[in-house]
């Protein structure tokens, strides 16, 4: 391997007398981006680019270790081995963000501006400490992020969005846009997704719920999952996409590609964003056109959000039965009315009724999936559509959660019930070979 330093400065003594933290931090801050460009100009950079990380990373803590030294600040363990931790974030990671990524019980990081880190934990966001030097920090990390999946952001390209190599999502806003400076969101998603059971045992939904649901899936009713941003859409889809049998092929098609499943037969296709030039894009219409044509047995698509709501329509008419997938809206209700919006997004031309027509005899049932107010997620609603009074949808709640109060400890208090309502959908599940209990669609559970 390529020499990846240069010659070491000579180490200076007394630099193990310990300090406040509370009054070194500046002096820290300041040392930190000291030693940091000292290192940058004593570094190897292309040795370092296809250097073995261990080892790269033994020689540059020997030479940070002299470089701190050499500054003759008194550090005490604690500080020197922080201070060493950060500056190999920044060689080697995202910098102030690299703990936050590490850390498992992160599922959102919110950078607004370098002075303002938040992140999400348990549904709830908080601010943390972390923090960037300044803006052209900050930028510098963005860079570094879009840079590593083929991406650019600068002031002709001043937004992003793409996804990380462990398929967290990131999205970036830099001014001339961000009046303020500049923002980065970070959506991650875990190394092991939740699986049907987790739903019930986390209580998002009831195990009549759930079974009512692999139901519909496995006799191939088209469903809909609706949803606010950060409701568990995705994860509701995804454990939905998991009740596929494994004999069929299955076409996915999304933004940022987040779908986990774990079937053989399984195409992933993703959009792709324009180029330097402003052309190449390629915009989920088209994937959706495409797949039609390759003989899928179910499409699955990440969220509509566009005039592809024709398109995945369409599909869910002609013969691919047992579609999946997401629309942003507050409820059943809400999410019809926003597919008919796309629709006419597609410059279709056609007559509101033929339109409320196409989505009726397209989906069969509409999930409403929220997050409550003490960051629990849960299915509000399973409603199934059974067809047209006049110019209106007819829809009637199977399951429903009615949220009853707050616990003294934030906690939301309310429950599941079935309305007692038999759905029009049970005939079809029988002819697929599904026994349904009557006792289903009754009682209620308690949420405490």
């Amino acid at each position: 391997m390529a020499t990846i330093a240069t010659t070491l400065p000579a180490p200076k003594a007394g630099a193990d007398r310990a300090v406040r933290p509370d009054v070194l931090r500046p002096q820290y801050i300041e040392l930190r981006a000291s030693v940091h460009r000292k290192l940058l100009n004593q570094l190897n950079l292309e040795a370092l680019a296809t250097a073995d990380r261990p080892r790269a990373e033994s020689e540059i803590r020997a030479l940070l270790v002299d470089l701190i030294n050499a500054e003759g600040m008194p550090l005490n363990m604690s500080e020197r081995e922080s201070i060493l931790g950060d500056v190999l974030d920044e060689v080697f990671g995202f910098g102030p963000l690299e703990p936050l990524l590490r850390d498992p019980t992160v599922s959102d990081i919110v950078v607004n501006t370098s002075s303002n880190v938040y992140v999400e934990r348990n549904g709830k966001l908080e601010r943390v400490e972390a923090s960037f030097q300044d803006d052209a920090h900050l930028l510098r990390v963005i860079d570094r992020i879009v840079s590593g999946v083929g991406r650019r952001i600068d002031d002709s390209s001043p937004m992003v969005d793409a996804r990380l190599p462990d398929g967290s999502r990131v999205n970036a806003i830099i001014p001339p846009l961000a009046v303020d400076g500049p923002l980065l969101s970070i959506r991650r998603f875990p190394a092991e997704r939740l699986k049907a059971q987790d739903l019930v045992t986390l209580r998002a939904l009831t195990q009549p719920m759930l079974q009512f649901l692999e139901h519909c899936v496995r006799a191939r009713l088209n469903c809909i999952i609706s949803g606010g941003t950060g409701a568990g859409k995705t994860t509701l889809l995804n454990v939905l996409s998991g009740f596929i049998g494994s004999s069929e092929r299955i076409v996915t098609i999304e933004d940022a590609a987040e779908l986990q499943l774990h079937q053989d037969h399984v195409v992933r296709l993703e959009t792709r964003p324009p180029n330097v030039e402003g052309k190449g894009a390629v915009r989920q219409r088209q994937l959706v056109i495409n797949a039609l044509r390759m003989r899928p047995d179910r499409i699955v698509i990440g969220e509509v959000r566009g005039e592809e709501a024709l398109d995945m329509l369409q599909a869910m008419n002609t013969g691919h039965d047992g579609s999946l997938t997401t629309v942003h809206a507050n409820t059943p209700r809400d999410a019809l009315a926003r597919i008919e919006t796309m629709l006419s997004m597609a410059n279709a031309n056609l007559p509101e009724r033929t339109t409320r027509q196409q989505m009726t005899s397209a989906v069969q049932i509409v999930v409403q999936q929220a997050r409550m107010s003490d960051g629990s997620r849960k299915v509000t609603s399973i409603s199934e559509i059974t067809g047209m009074e006049g110019d209106v949808v007819s829809m009637q709640e199977v399951f429903a959660f009615e949220k009853v109060g707050i616990s003294e400890d934030g906690k939301v208090l309310g429950r599941f019930r079935a309305t007692g309502v038999r759905p029009k959908c049970c005939d079809r599940l029988r002819t697929a070979g599904i026994h349904v209990p009557s006792d289903m669609f009754e009682g209620a559970t308690e949420v405490r």
